[in-house]
């Protein structure tokens, strides 16, 4: 008889951990070895994991959507006292990367605009855009 890769009393296997959360086995190794989830239990020799593991990889998943670096991850576990409540967590590092998030914005719109513009690019050589940014630099400062 075969054996289930998530058998209760065994728990789940990394390859199942993975599947489980459409993740690859490297990434939860990653997250591991970067303090993000607590380390399995080890029967064997190879990582065992309970159910909790696919909550934590959620978790994780969630931060990394917002767009949290590692770094502001593990700080969100461990950054805090025990006794603060995730919603303070979150608070905290969510105020602070809104303002990244909208600075980041605002820098993709000036480029928007920049592409816009050179799709009306009628210059026949590169040389011909640099005289034409030179000029149009100059008349900018003149009217300044």
């Amino acid at each position: 008889m075969r054996s289930s890769s998530r058998d209760p009393v065994k728990g789940l296997s990394i390859g199942e951990l993975a599947r489980r959360a459409g993740l690859q086995a490297s990434a939860i190794r990653y997250y591991e070895s970067a303090g993000l989830m607590p380390a399995p239990e080890r029967r064997g020799g190879r990582r065992v994991y309970d159910e909790s593991a696919l909550r934590w990889l959620a978790l994780i998943a969630l931060a990394r959507s917002a767009g949290f670096r590692i770094g502001e991850v593990r700080s969100l576990i461990h950054g805090f006292s025990k006794r603060t409540a995730a919603s303070k967590r979150w608070r905290a590092l969510a105020s602070d990367k809104l303002v990244e998030v909208r600075d980041q914005i605002r820098q993709a719109r000036a480029m928007e605009r920049v592409l816009v513009n050179l799709l009306d690019c009628e210059c026949p050589t590169l040389e011909d855009c640099g005289a034409a940014l030179t000029r149009h630099a100059a008349s900018a400062a003149d009217r300044e």
